[in-house]
């Protein structure tokens, strides 16, 4: 605001200037009546930016009176009035310009003179006299009250209503500028922390507005929830690294699906930037993990509404929530970051704040996975001025790395795929959202249906499936599946449910068509689902499904919809009709951006795009190709199904797993009944079914990964065939188990029944199905996902140990307690042992290695293992190895010493 350009920099205006007069006028020439320099100028600039509230003039007899008191009076009025507003040296208030003298003369002689001009002017000249006389009034009484304000607490507040409040803040505004200019600094500060409270409650007030309310699954769609009343308490655990993780996100979920070891410090939301025991560096940057659909931006959205609604983390000024999609849209463009704030949060600029050094700030950037800014942590350029403009991903880069507001808090979100992308010194916590633990599902269905009966039979139901079950620790699977069980449950009382991960997402696809039909074309429930305009539709999202899948994108805009043949207009009819498949947003001041309400979902429809093209014209879209010019092949059914089962096993991190059990999944008459009018059923034959499930159990049976075995056990169930499981089951069972009787395929079926089992891998027993080394390296995936193993012994030697040395140095390990003991390991097994204790992934907390045959040499390896790894390792037993004092002299030295974790040493 420019209320003082007209005054020396630094200077209070002058009574003169304050008044708007010459000041080589004489006081007797002011004073004179008549002669158009009455002491208030009708040029005064005291007016800008102030409601005035006028005294009311009742009649025009009135007034007349009025008129002539005030000319009569007008002489010492004058004096008084200038008196007072010289005091404190108050503010000169500038307004849009007036008319210049030139011109005012002109006018004058343009206009007839006479006895009515004279009167006119006699008029003006009282109608402004009155109108000083308010402001100054206003005046007065507003900058009393400002002075209170500072006398009083920081949580006083007055009442007031909005105009009040208004005028207020306009008058503050000036009054601060001022304080500066007097050097009153102090002053000046407490003010501006006074009306950064008012700023504070508009904030919270439209954050309030903007996230009370959640759409389950897409915004937009249905009525608004409260989400105080739906929300369900997230398992978030602490600790872990932003190291990239690029497995697929299924492979990651059900990783998280087991139970939490002992060793996991779980934190509410609320905690995040509370500063743990034992811990003294301040917490500036958390960085939160977490699968796509876990649960990420609603947990940032009631953290912001715990604060907005006073619950919370009451000590932060303000809490400023953010997207990279937002962001995104600004890529071309040039900010500051107070610009930036402003931009965002209008209240900020209204109130003046044009800096937040002296502000508790905390900054989200939710979804840094979506982000298409170039964050270059070592070319960008210091910056350190808050005030200076410069691209967003540099912006962006200097606030994380602490050159821009140091004193800021941050916190960022994001998918495992993408945490690396901010350097690990940048980040001072990290933690995992791993969505519902098994008691958090069961809540978040029965607070979806208040029927008792109804919601228990849900439960119920899901726990019959494993992969339903697994899939439920993300709560957008679970809207997904509230979503169909609740229109199955009307409509089929008492019929069978969906048992497979297929025919869920076929169900869910039925009932948004089934909603289309009802809500956009009239039609009744048990209409046909599918029109001529919908089937096209929906065709046209499958296809964009798929080629963006091979893309790697989950987030489109315009001209990624353009590249894939889908016309900009009809995307938002596309998200008008489909919209719990298929969104569009739009943030502020951003443009469109398109996605489907998760990753599974875009899958399915993926897959349901290879599937009608293979059905309609013969073609395999998932064959490799030779060349960049060859076609897809035509193949047979079951060429075209072993074709997408080997190239699903050649992705190194499962980016096509889910896609490979949708895929089968669909090849099924079942599946495709419930399709009927969006695609052409054509069935696999009976024959063609047995042919892939066979060609997936010679799979099984070759040396795969734990994680790609699992995948095809999902296949064979989305297959209807469950009979490996089965005959491990029954064998488990029946007390005549026996290792040496199994088959490849059998022992990874064993392996999937360990791991899938609800029951906690605290303890694994190796003796419990095979004291041998080929058992161990069979069951090695089970072991990783125990917290405690016992291998006593079972006939081990160096290659057990060069094998349980990659699970100790594995990220994803859980093993806090290891029994070796009664194994000829010797020095050599021992040495490789050591290689995986040295891993800074290695928790082991725990270690026996009795009568194993070790001499000096394993104590020496052991030792330079836990310079390296000091941190865990608390207990370690090497009993029975005929060991001299003077060989474990250096590893009591580590129990002695302060900066090993080594607390317990046998050896005799």
């Amino acid at each position: 605001m420019d209320q003082c350009e007209d005054t020396q920099e630094g200077a209070p205006p002058s009574k003169s200037t304050l008044c708007g007069e010459d000041e080589s006028q004489s006081k007797a020439q002011r004073n004179q009546p008549g002669s158009g320099s009455s002491c208030v100028s009708n040029r005064s600039d005291i007016s800008k930016d102030l409601p005035i509230n006028f005294k009311p003039i009742s009649s025009s007899v009135e007034q007349g009176q009025k008129v002539t008191q005030r000319v009569q009076f007008a002489a010492s009025s004058c004096e008084s009035m200038k008196s007072d507003h010289s005091k404190g040296e108050p503010p000169y208030f500038r307004t849009e310009p007036g008319p210049s003298d030139s011109q005012v003369d002109q006018q004058s002689s343009e206009t007839p003179s006479g006895p009515s001009v004279q009167q006119h002017q006699t008029q003006l000249d009282s109608i402004f006299l009155l109108l000083e006389d308010n402001i100054v009034t206003f005046v007065k009484k507003e900058l009393k009250k400002i002075q209170k304000l500072l006398s009083q607490r920081e949580d006083e507040e007055e009442d007031e209503d909005e105009e009040q409040r208004s005028s207020r803040e306009s008058l503050t505004k000036i009054t601060e500028n001022f304080l500066r200019r007097m050097k009153q600094e102090e002053l000046a500060d407490r003010l501006q922390s006074r009306s950064a409270a008012v700023c504070r409650h508009k904030v919270q007030s439209n954050l309030k507005k903007k996230f009370q309310c959640v759409f389950e699954g897409i915004a937009k769609a249905g009525n608004p929830t409260l989400l105080n009343e739906i929300y369900t308490e997230l398992y978030i655990t602490e600790g872990g690294t932003g190291e990239l993780n690029e497995e697929h996100e299924v492979r990651q979920i059900e990783a998280a699906s087991r139970k939490a070891d002992r060793a996991e410090t779980s934190i509410r939301q609320e905690e995040l930037f509370q500063l743990p025991a034992g811990r003294q560096e301040p917490i500036r940057t958390v960085m939160t993990k977490g699968v796509a659909g876990i649960g990420k931006t609603v947990l940032t959205q009631k953290f912001t509404l715990d604060w907005a609604e006073g619950k919370a983390n009451q000590n932060i000024h303000f809490i400023f929530p953010l997207t990279f999609r937002e962001l995104n849209v600004l890529k071309e463009e040039k900010f500051n970051l107070v610009e930036l704030v402003h931009h965002f949060f209008p209240e900020t600029k209204e109130a003046g704040i044009c800096s937040f050094e002296h502000f508790q700030v905390v900054f989200i950037f939710d979804g840094l996975d979506e982000s298409r800014l170039p964050l270059d942590f070592h070319k960008t350029l210091i910056l350190n001025d808050p005030r200076k403009s410069t691209s967003m991903g540099d912006l962006l880069t200097n606030l994380i790395r602490g050159n821009l507001l140091p004193s800021a808090r941050l916190w960022i979100t994001t998918r495992p795929a993408a945490a690396n992308q901010i350097p690990a010194e940048c980040v001072d916590m990290v933690t995992e959202v791993r969505g519902f633990n098994d008691p958090q599902k069961e809540e978040y269905f029965r607070k979806r249906f208040r029927d008792e009966d109804q919601a228990s039979r849900i439960i119920s139901h899901i726990k019959t499936s494993r992969s339903l079950h697994i899939m439920c620790n993300m709560p957008v699977f679970c809207w997904i599946t509230a979503t169909v069980l609740e229109d199955l449950l009307k409509s089929r009382e008492g019929g069978e449910l969906p048992k497979s991960l297929t025919e869920m997402y076929v169900h869910f696809l039925v009932v948004q068509a089934k909603v289309k039909k009802v809500k956009y074309d009239g039609g009744a429930e048990t209409d046909p689902h599918w029109s001529p305009e919908s089937r096209k539709m929906m065709k046209s999202l499958a296809k964009l499904a798929f080629e963006q899948l091979q893309k790697g994108n989950l987030i489109f805009y315009e001209s990624d919809l353009t590249e894939c043949g889908i016309d900009i207009r009809a995307a938002s009819v596309y998200s008008g009709v489909f919209t719990q498949i298929f969104r569009e947003e739009r943030g502020l001041y951003q443009d469109k951006v398109f996605c489907f309400i998760h990753l599974s979902v875009q899958e399915f429809l993926a897959a349901l795009h290879v599937h009608l093209t293979f059905i309609n014209s013969g073609l395999n879209l998932m064959e490799k190709q030779q060349s960049n010019f060859s076609k897809p092949k035509l193949n047979s059914p079951v060429q075209f199904y072993q074709s997408a089962v080997n190239a699903a096993l050649q992705s190194p991190n499962g980016h096509l797993d889910l896609f490979l059990r949708f895929l089968l999944g669909l090849s099924l008459q079942t599946n495709q009944n419930l399709l009927r009018g969006l695609l052409t059923q054509t069935g696999s034959s009976s024959q063609t079914n047995q042919k892939t499930v066979q060609f997936i159990k010679e799979k099984i049976s070759e040396n795969l990964s734990a994680e790609k075995s699992i995948n095809l056990f999902h296949c064979l169930n989305e297959l209807n065939d469950g009979s490996l499981v089965e005959q491990i089951q029954w064998f488990l069972s029946s007390g005549r188990f026996s290792t040496d009787e199994l088959s490849p395929a059998q022992w990874s079926a064993l392996v999937f029944i360990l791991l899938s089992s609800e029951e906690d891998l605290e303890l694994f027993d190796l003796q419990k199905y095979s004291a041998s080394e080929e058992a161990l390296l069979r069951l090695l995936p089970v072991i990783k996902a125990s917290n405690k193993a016992l291998l006593i012994d079972c006939f081990l030697s160096e290659r057990s140990c060069a094998a349980l040395s990659s699970v100790l140095s594995s990220q994803s390990s859980r093993l806090r307690d290891l029994d070796l003991s009664c194994n000829k390991l010797k020095d050599s097994g021992v040495k490789l042992l050591s290689a995986g204790l040295e891993s800074p992934h290695c928790k082991l907390e725990t270690l026996s290695l009795m009568g194993c045959r070790l001499s000096k040499i394993s104590c020496d390896a052991l030792v330079s293992a836990l310079k390296l790894n000091p941190y865990h390792l608390t207990e370690l037993n090497l009993g029975w190895n005929n060991l001299q004092s003077s060989d474990v002299q250096q590893l009591q030295d580590l129990v002695e010493s302060p900066n090993f974790k080594l607390q317990a040493l046998s050896w005799r």
